[in-house]
């Protein structure tokens, strides 16, 4: 059997956050496959791992796929790194792990810190759907492009933005998602000045005009769901259940809806119960 590729997540700031399996796993494998090995390179001896580095990035990905692979195959255990947090997450892999998965080797990924994940459950915005878009344009043309054709997505988006376009960013939010639409701010997760805001797009984007510190740091963007969207697919799904139910069980209902609508099972099945309680009083 060859050996495996793990990837590894690493903390993206308080290194108190370096799992347990994260410094075992870097230790027992032959190589690091590591975004930037100088940065990498400083994680490890703070955890006195000895392991060899080698660079793996956007820029020579494609001519390191096949030295890696072939590594893996004949026995050496590679580990997979970013500079921080999860790999693939808005970072290089995923073409080593595609490889990887095509090759027959197996994939094990070591679970840790993620910023997007880590925003999501702080900012007090609904995280039982949410889309994670990583980072928009850096041409205004472009950015404003793709907001539009987000604005009317239901469920809570996460961006990630560089500190040198955040207000220009906010800014267009506000143009096309409108001065209303809550979002959520966090800069600098787990570090020294941390900041996890809640507000209107308005709020945010004057308050970051106002604020130099704001415009620093690594910085994640939460912004809640279109609402009027999100009344237009509760009326389309209240519709078609009250249909549905009036001719089968609740639980063949929510299977029906949810395959017209494209909504997960659960959902459906909830709001069936719901109503069917709602017609019983």
């Amino acid at each position: 059997m060859c050996a495996q590729l793990y990837v590894v997540a690493t903390p993206i700031g308080h290194l108190d956050d370096m799992t347990y399996r994260a410094v075992d796993v870097l230790k027992s494998v032959s190589l690091i496959a590591a975004e930037d090995t100088r940065q990498s390179a400083q994680l490890l001896k703070h955890f006195n791992i000895d392991t060899p580095l080698t660079a793996c990035h956007d820029h020579n990905e494609n001519f390191k796929i096949e030295s890696l692979i072939n590594k893996i195959q004949q026995g050496d255990n590679i580990a997979l790194v970013s500079d921080a947090g999860t790999p693939l997450i808005s970072d290089p892999g995923f073409k080593l792990v595609r490889a990887a998965q095509e090759a027959g080797i197996r994939v094990i990924p070591v679970p840790g810190a993620c910023a997007a994940i880590a925003a999501l459950s702080a900012v007090g915005l609904p995280s039982d759907r949410f889309s994670f878009e990583g980072f928009l344009p850096s041409r205004q043309s472009q950015r404003l492009l793709q907001l539009e054709s987000l604005k009317d997505e239901t469920q809570t988006m996460i961006f990630y933005e560089a500190p040198h376009r955040i207000l220009e960013c906010v800014q267009d939010m506000v143009a096309v998602f409108g001065a209303d639409r809550p979002v959520g701010f966090a800069r600098e997760i787990t570090k020294t000045f941390e900041t996890i805001k809640k507000l209107s797009m308005q709020e945010l984007a004057d308050w970051v005009a106002k604020d130099p510190n704001q415009q620093k740091g690594e910085i994640v963007i939460v912004v809640g769901g279109n609402p009027v969207q999100k009344d237009i697919a509760q009326e389309k799904l209240d519709t078609l259940l009250q249909t549905l139910l009036a001719e089968v069980s609740v639980k063949t209902a929510a299977q029906l809806a949810a395959d017209v609508l494209g909504i997960k099972k659960k959902i459906a099945y909830q709001r069936a119960l719901t109503l069917t309680q709602s017609d019983d009083e």
